[in-house]
């Protein structure tokens, strides 16, 4: 799965990769993004716009919002299947822009997992595919969610988790976004390449969504 990731990069970097314009009062730097926290996305509504959406998907036909605390993934093999994920993935896609994501590995004879961050090298912004809906609560007001979609892992990430987040390469995220060939979309759900990524242990701090500072990031 993807529980947790980071995005605080160089704005101008981020205005650059996705040809846009977001500013210091658009976005704060996040080094602990949680579910349930509004946090950036690019919607294939609005691709020239960054919006503030919810961690946690909402499906349009949910009776209440706290089944988004449950959906914050969707696995890339039966996102075409589950209802509560097959119609935002015909109709409404997002790119979850990202720095790193966190992961947690298991030790033999430990009871606690020990926290990685993991990064591109080469790449200091990166997208990981989403899926988003519309979501009117009893009161009226619209609530606007998303989930960031798994897949089985690389060489790499093997040796941490048996998920991770799908990486789209820079050259495919406006396919992602405009593509109605629901089998070209599938072709992009898969793992992003090994020698293309990196790993470091990292501090407890993670643990907790309370945390939120460069510390975090911080090899152990």
């Amino acid at each position: 799965m993807c529980g947790r990731y980071s995005f605080a990069p160089d704005l101008k970097i981020v205005n650059e990769h996705y040809d846009i314009t977001v500013t210091d009062g658009d976005i704060q730097p996040n080094y602990n993004c949680a579910p349930s926290q509004l946090l950036p996305v690019i919607t294939n509504e609005n691709p020239g716009e960054m919006a503030l959406f919810r961690w946690g998907l909402i499906p349009f036909w949910a009776r209440d919002s706290a089944i988004g605390n449950k959906l914050i993934n969707a696995r890339c093999e039966t996102i075409t299947e589950k209802s509560s994920y097959r119609n935002a993935f015909r109709r409404r896609r997002c790119l979850v822009p990202a720095d790193a994501f966190y992961e947690w590995k298991s030790m033999q004879g430990q009871k606690e997992k020990i926290p990685f961050r993991i990064y591109l090298p080469d790449q200091p912004v990166f997208s990981m595919a989403g899926i988003w809906e519309k979501w009117k609560s009893p009161d009226g007001k619209t609530v606007n969610s998303f989930s960031i979609i798994t897949t089985s892992p690389n060489e790499l990430m093997a040796e941490i988790h048996n998920r991770m987040p799908v990486i789209l390469p820079h050259s495919s995220e406006k396919q992602w976004l405009n593509s109605d060939n629901e089998h070209d979309l599938l072709e992009l759900l898969r793992p992003f390449p090994t020698e293309k990524m990196s790993a470091y242990r990292i501090s407890s701090l993670l643990n907790s969504p309370a945390n939120n500072s460069k510390e975090i990031i911080q090899p152990l």
